[in-house]
């Protein structure tokens, strides 16, 4: 039991600090800041069943998954380096918004069923890649890898379910927790933080494009390994 309980915990602390829940929440404030309430928690929720389910996916199928689809893990960095980047820059510099009158006239035309139009966000990007992105997956892909060179004395499916779910846990508690911060911050300050996001995520999407691009070299015999 202690040594189950000392994997769970372990392996709970290093996936939370490679997910990084809390910028997912962020990045949550950023693209609904506009959204109803009800909506947003319904993102939320649908994240979290979506990041669940990856989680385990990576796990046991992960490895045969992108050798099937010839995918190598610097081109999973490289293509969340793209993806991350392109959100960021469309955060960073958002389209232009309409005069006064123009907006005052679209309002008015606009009914019950536009909120049902708002952009679905709970897969791309709030699941893939702001929180299993590709140093989550190749964390997950690296641990299951080590499983046959481990003499457990448990079950290690019931481990990696419970990891699993509690970081589902944590992560909905951290969205859900973006919603007080979201009223106290108002349109001004969403539309702030927006722009402040937008630069860290081409940051991170840059760097994530560098490692990538570090590993390809490093594979190619470019650059000595370290």
């Amino acid at each position: 039991m202690h040594g189950f309980l000392n994997d769970v915990v372990v392996g709970l602390l290093g996936l939370t600090t490679i997910a990084n829940p809390v910028t997912s929440a962020t990045v949550l404030l950023a693209l609904t800041g506009r959204y109803p309430v009800a909506e947003r928690n319904r993102q939320i929720t649908r994240a979290t069943i979506y990041v669940t389910i990856v989680l385990l996916i990576c796990f046991y199928a992960g490895k045969a998954v992108m050798n099937v689809f010839g995918i190598s893990l610097p081109g999973l960095r490289l293509a969340g380096g793209l993806i991350v980047s392109y959100i960021g820059f469309g955060m960073l510099f958002p389209p232009a918004r309409l005069g006064e009158d123009e907006a005052q006239a679209e309002m008015a035309a606009e009914d019950q069923t536009t909120q049902q139009q708002l952009p679905d966000v709970a897969f791309i990007p709030l699941t893939m890649p702001c929180t299993t992105g590709p140093g989550t997956i190749a964390f997950i892909i690296s641990a299951a890898a080590t499983v046959p060179e481990r003499g457990y004395t448990y079950n290690v499916n019931f481990a990696v379910v419970t990891i699993a779910l509690l970081f589902a846990l944590e992560f909905w508690l951290c969205m859900r927790g973006a919603s007080p911060l979201l009223r106290l911050l108002g349109e001004k300050g969403v539309d702030a933080m927006a722009r402040v996001m937008g630069f860290l995520l081409v940051c991170i999407g840059v760097q994530f494009a560098i490692n990538g691009i570090h590993d390809l070299l490093t594979a190619w015999g470019f650059i000595a390994g370290t």
